[in-house]
Formats: structure tokens, sequence, C-alpha cells
């Protein structure tokens, strides 16, 4: 029997090794190959570089809103934007997904799509509204935050082709071209509220219960349609004409795709619903008339 006393909450010679790491060792439980859990060591290089480029990204957005700069705080969320949409695709086509991953771009997107446009939208123009502008920042910030929580807790339970309530990247990018588009705009009590109900409907969208297709399920290893390349250069050379209003236009779009086939599908029911009223209806006024009921 060792003489050596045990350390609280120690488990052998591996906890003792982690205890005396300067900087904590990440391990967590994977799936391997054969099917078995094992525990990995490390993170993933290449998907986590790109995320915290990300972060970086929201975070210049920040300090460039606070010192002004308005129009390189919008390029820096959509920077952010695309390097989001980059990490999680690099990591399923390398093989290279992990928990860790997860929670890290969670935590991003956080930061690049829910303080950097609320910090940045309020640093443009919510200021002359006082506390109302802060208000209005803050419900943007927590419906980020918000959408957030919910989406990491439905991610296995919910179809992965459709996002329900508006993705923080879009509300996002609706926030950041409207300040890309005005930045060097003169801000009054009016384009304050106009941009104040913006993201105030920006932040409630993220946490309503419509229906956005996620684009998760397109085959970028697959053949498609020739015209397919054909529209997407027009999208790039339309963009590349004024970019912030082009592109604030193609998000606005997308925000109302949401509730316009909310309200389609229910005009859709409630047609089908009245035909078979009237289906119904019409059976039974024929078996009146019957002779040989």
């Amino acid at each position: 029997m060792s003489d050596k006393p045990e350390v609280p909450g120690s488990e052998g010679p591996r906890a003792e090794e982690e205890i005396r790491l300067p900087v904590d060792e990440h391990i967590e439980e994977e799936v391997s190959a054969s099917g078995k859990k094992v525990r990995a060591k490390g993170i993933y290089l290449l998907p986590n570089l790109i995320t915290t480029g990300a972060l970086f990204s929201g975070f210049y957005a920040i300090v460039a809103g606070m010192g002004g700069n308005f129009e390189a705080a919008a390029i820096a969320i959509f920077a952010a934007m695309i390097l989001d949409g980059l990490d999680g695709r690099v990591a399923r086509l390398t093989d290279t997904q992990s928990a860790f991953g997860v929670q890290y771009d969670s935590l991003s997107d956080m930061v690049s799509f829910g303080l950097a446009p609320a910090l940045v939208v309020f640093s443009w123009g919510l200021g002359p509204l006082g506390k109302l502008g802060w208000a209005a920042a803050f419900l943007y910030a927590a419906c980020a935050a918000l959408r957030l929580a919910r989406f990491n807790t439905q991610v296995d339970t919910v179809d992965k082709g459709v996002f329900i309530g508006l993705a923080s990247p879009t509300a996002a990018a609706i926030v950041a071209s409207m300040v890309w588009a005005g930045h060097d705009a003169d801000v009054g009590t009016g384009l304050a509220i106009v941009a104040a109900l913006v993201t105030v409907a920006a932040g409630m969208l993220m946490v309503s219960n419509f229906h956005y297709t996620s684009f998760k399920k397109l085959d970028f290893k697959g053949r498609v349609p020739f015209v397919m390349l054909l529209v997407i250069i027009l999208v790039f050379s339309l963009v590349t004409i004024d970019p912030p209003r082009v592109l604030l236009v193609i998000a606005v779009i997308y925000t109302f795709s949401g509730p316009v086939m909310w309200a389609w599908k229910g005009v859709r029911e409630r047609r089908k619903v009245r035909q078979l009223v009237e289906a119904s209806s019409g059976d039974a006024s024929s078996g009146d008339g019957d002779p040989k009921r």
C-alpha cells in the first residue's frame, strides 16, 4: 500500500499527470470506426482554426464599430459568416467532427452573430434612441443566445434540411448589411427608429417557429445541372454591383421566405379542410335521396 496521500477527485496517474500540466489537455470520448467509444486526446486543428478565424472576425467587428469604422465592421461580420460556413463543412469532409468543435463553434457564433451585430448597430444608429436603443440591441443579442441554445438542444431531433427560426448568421447579415449600406449616413431619430425595428424583428425571428431551408443537404461533391453554375455566376455579378444593398435584399428575401411558406401552408391546409367538408356534405345530401334507404 502506498504511503502517498490521495488527491481528492483524482483517478490515478492519468489524473495526476493532467493536474501537473500548465495548460489543461482536452480529452473527450469519441466513437471509433469499430463502433467502440475511445478516449481521444487533443483537438482537430483545421476546423477549429477556421472557427477561430470566425471568432476573430466577430471580435474585430466589435472593435471597428466602437471606433466608428462601420464599413469594416460590417465586412468583418460577413467574413465571419463565410468562415462559419466553412468550418462545419471542412470538419465533415475531413472526418474531423468533435463535441469540442460543436461547442466552440456555438460560442464563436454568439460573438460573431450575436454580440457583434448588436454592438455595431448600436454604435452606428441606435444611440439617438437612448435606453430604447440599447434595449433593442440587447434584445437582439439575447434572442441570438436563445436561438443558439435551442439549436444545440434540438440538433439531433430536428430535420437537418430546415432551420426552426431564422439562423443567427442570416439575422446578422440583415443587421450588418443595413449598417454597411448606411455607414456614411447621418443617423437621425427617424433612421434610428427604422434600425431599431429591423434589429428587433431580426432578433424575434431567430426565436420564432418559422421553418427556413438550411441548404445543408446540398451535395457539393455531386453533379448539378449546368444552369446552376450560371445562376451562381449571376448572383456573384449582382453582388459586385452594390454589395451592401444586394446582400441586404438577398437576406430580406430569405428572411421573408419563412413567414410566406408558413402562410402558404396554412392556406393549403384550410383549402383541404374546406374540400373535405364540402365532399362530406355532398355525400350526405346524396344519401338522403336514396330510395333504398
